[in-house]
């Protein structure tokens, strides 16, 4: 039936096949090991967080309406101090311009002359402004330190003496004239401005 060279190629068949399954056996196990191995590795994590806030620039005055005068005549003058303060967390510089009407066109608001001095009235510091109530200003709103601006630290306020004067020389055309002149103070941050 079988010769011996059928039979030793047969057995080499075998021994082929067994050592192909030996290997392919251990081919597997050797992946599903080197699997196990790397899903053991040791993990870490860890997080830091940042909270931020801005700061605030509050500016208020105080009282709201620094003027109520009736009837005046040439040659009267009054006063009134204006609190100035910085409700908000950083340094503010403000600046402080007027507009006034001229309704019945008269022109009361360039014949009024304004004082605004530094400190409380009567008996106020260094003057500030000097000039006729339509032109009141100090310092420049425009962005940036300019000439006049003035500094609050946060949480502190300052008194301004606002003066006011209707000349002597004040003529009949100025009969019966009014105006209402709104102060405005514009406020920015001084850090990194």
């Amino acid at each position: 039936m079988y010769d011996d060279e059928t039979l030793d190629l047969e057995q080499r068949k075998r021994r082929r096949r067994r050592g192909l399954i030996v290997l392919l056996l251990s081919l597997s196990l050797g992946s599903l090991g080197a699997g196990a191995f790397s899903l053991a590795i040791f993990t870490d994590t860890d997080a830091s967080s940042g909270s931020f806030t801005t700061g605030t620039i509050d500016i208020a005055t105080s009282p709201s309406v620094l003027f109520t005068v009736a009837a005046i005549m040439p040659g009267d003058s009054g006063s009134a101090t204006l609190n100035v303060a910085n409700n908000g967390s950083g340094q503010l510089r403000y600046a402080m311009t007027t507009a006034a009407t001229n309704a019945d066109s008269k022109g009361l608001r360039d014949q009024l002359s304004l004082t605004v001095k530094a400190g409380a009235c009567p008996g106020a510091g260094a003057n500030l402004y000097s000039g006729v109530l339509s032109g009141a200003a100090l310092g420049n709103p425009a962005q940036g330190a300019d000439a006049g601006d003035r500094v609050l630290n946060a949480g502190t306020s300052e008194n301004l003496c606002f003066a006011w004067s209707l000349p002597l020389a004040t003529g009949n055309a100025y009969q019966g004239a009014t105006t209402t002149a709104t102060f405005t103070f514009a406020a920015e941050q001084t850090a990194n401005n």
